[in-house]
């Protein structure tokens, strides 16, 4: 009898477990880190800290645009995520991509999501002045245009103090380096923790 009281007590628990999926590029993925260094294990650290049950999965491919989001979503379904963080963009406003087909590619993986009940919180992305005023504008008002449409939380830039500081990222000035993502962290962790 103590078996079995032991063995639902488990089944129980673990069914109350919160799985967060962090739909992402080389941004979520970190690249040239260890998987420990990444942001998404460091809030699955910081939230198991304050005794939440909580299951991370760190779905960041370095090079991937949000084209790449619905066959990749399709996958991490299987793990049955309960919110997901759609951290997906900054590749597309790098090589130009239509900004419409960026807006498309988010929308569809949001529908995706919000059809499966799954939340969804979708993090911003800037663009560096290069691209020209007019794109730049165009592209970060995606995000906010997104959110509002589907009622859900957003991160406004998800490399708030992070992007254009040298001593936060990689030689390369793009990438974040390990304090880099500490702050990355502390940002989605404020949106994040409005949902759990």
């Amino acid at each position: 009898m103590k078996i079995v009281m032991t063995l639902l007590f488990l089944i129980s628990t673990s069914a109350m477990a919160e799985t967060i999926l962090f739909l992402g590029d080389s941004l979520t993925e970190g690249y040239q880190l260890s998987k420990e260094e990444a942001y998404p294990a460091l809030i699955e650290k910081e939230l198991k800290k304050n005794n939440k049950d909580i299951k991370v999965i760190n779905g960041g491919v370095s090079g991937a645009t949000s084209a790449s989001g619905m066959k990749r979503m399709d996958w991490y379904l299987k793990a049955k995520p309960d919110i997901l963080v759609l951290a997906l963009g900054a590749n597309d406003g790098l090589r130009g991509l239509k900004v419409t087909e960026t807006e498309k590619n988010l929308s569809q993986v949001i529908e995706k999501a919000q059809g499966r009940g799954i939340s969804v919180i979708l993090a911003g992305m800037k663009m560096p002045t290069n691209m020209g005023e007019a794109y730049r504008n165009q592209f970060e008002n995606i995000f906010p245009k997104i959110a509002k449409k589907y009622s859900i939380k957003l991160i406004p830039f998800i490399l708030e103090g992070v992007g254009g500081v040298p001593k936060y990222n990689l030689p390369d000035g793009i990438h974040p380096n390990a304090k880099g993502h500490e702050i990355m962290a502390k940002t989605i962790l404020k949106v994040l923790e409005t949902e759990l």
